[in-house]
């Protein structure tokens, strides 16, 4: 995007407003498929909802054939009204609404169970129901050895998840497959992941139709971001390298589909937060901009990374500086969006902030200012997928 369009948008939507790229997304969701696909062909996708649930991007991931992967009744008809049909959604999460649950798996959509207090639940429905099919999942926990303890599935030594087994005795209660999460992105751990649950599956003596091995997946990201953590930052075909090959090998073509739930992966860098700057100000030798934004519009899980970051001049005489932070507009002191920032900026000056499309207008909270629009620039037409929001779209259930 030029500078001309870009000020442009400025002056009709207003001072800070979030970029989305779909045909970028559409060619992620492609590419990480084919990369799994040409080693094992039996693979899909499951698209987080939770990560971003932009409407058009849920849509996108629907017409190419993926999967929708919810955790909440809110999600779930989030899929249903771009289109999605039941059986190919899949709901996740420990705490579900079982009232909606039932109505779901009568439609002849997946649940994924997660902890013991389902188990009766899923029960009752299939007694109240015994003409109709109910597919359930299992999410397993096991060690993979990356130090964290998952707080998600059920513990496969444990007397819990013998019950949840015993639930597939029940005639009308279908296992259409097993799951597993956890977070942890690192190219090493995903080899124990797929292993862990192949042997598993050979323990039970069972292939479902469904493997899913959930989430937490690097996606593509600028060389500036990678520099920041602590591993490298894997390809997709790197991951499709570490997992595919031991399920083709295990089963060859009479093997499960193999599923993946990416988030963060397949959207992290198809959005971008363009905001202004305000004000610049020196505090004691601090240089600080002030930005119509914050911390939580671009990273509100707060992990304290700088996103890539460019600078379009509007046009007033820029100053250098040495070492400048970039500051939100709330009142909260810790609320930094870019530190230790090189370079020429003015007040008035436009900022796009990359990699904003993971978890932050999901997670952004209604906090000082309503949120700002969301603009798909993709194609030659901009596309208004969010208007900005307004004081009645928050306040309007409170009683005043």
């Amino acid at each position: 995007m030029n500078k001309k369009q870009l000020f442009k948008l400025q002056k009709e939507f207003g001072n800070a407003f979030y970029l989305v790229d779909s045909a970028r997304f559409r060619e992620n969701f492609r590419e990480l498929r084919d990369a799994f696909s040409l080693i094992y062909p039996k693979f899909n996708i499951a698209y987080s909802y939770k990560t971003n649930y932009t409407p058009k991007l849920c849509k996108i991931v629907n017409d190419l054939g993926g999967y929708a992967e919810v955790v909440s009744d809110m999600e779930m008809e989030i899929a249903l009204r771009v289109g999605v049909k039941p059986e190919k959604i899949i709901w996740n999460g420990p705490i579900k609404n079982y009232s909606k649950v039932e109505g779901f798996l009568l439609a002849g959509g997946k649940v994924n169970l997660d902890s013991l207090y389902e188990v009766p639940l899923i029960k009752t429905i299939a007694d109240k129901h015994p003409e109709k099919k109910i597919q359930i999942g299992i999410r397993v926990n096991f060690e993979i050895n990356d130090g964290v303890i998952s707080r998600f599935g059920f513990d496969v030594d444990s007397d819990d998840f013998k019950e949840a087994l015993a639930l597939t005795k029940i005639q009308n209660i279908h296992l259409y497959g097993m799951q597993c999460h956890f977070a942890t992105r690192k190219l090493e751990t995903w080899k124990p992941r797929a292993e862990g649950m192949i042997r598993l599956l050979d323990s039970l003596n069972i292939i479902p139709e469904i493997v899913d091995l959930g989430g937490g997946l690097f996606g593509k990201m600028a060389d500036s971001l990678k520099s920041q953590f602590d591993s490298d930052i894997p390809t997709y075909n790197e991951y499709a390298a570490e997992i595919a090959p031991l399920f083709a090998e295990r089963y060859g073509n009479d093997g499960p589909m193999l599923i993946l739930e990416p988030g963060s992966a397949l959207v992290g860098d198809c959005m971008q937060f363009a905001t202004t700057v305000e004000n610049i100000k020196n505090i004691r030798g601090k240089a600080i901009a002030t930005v119509l934004g914050s911390i939580y519009n671009i990273n509100p899980t707060l992990n304290k990374k700088n996103p890539p970051l460019e600078v379009v001049s509007c046009g007033i005489v820029q100053e250098f500086f040495q070492d400048l932070d970039f500051g939100g507009f709330t009142c909260i002191e810790s609320d930094y969006i870019y530190r230790h920032y090189q370079g020429n900026i003015a007040v008035g000056d436009m900022v796009i902030f990359g990699n904003a499309g993971s978890y932050s207008i999901v997670l952004k909270p209604p906090f000082i200012l309503p949120n700002f629009p969301v603009l798909d620039i993709s194609e030659a037409e901009v596309e208004i997928l969010k208007r900005g929001e307004a004081f009645d779209d928050l306040f309007h259930t409170f009683t005043f």
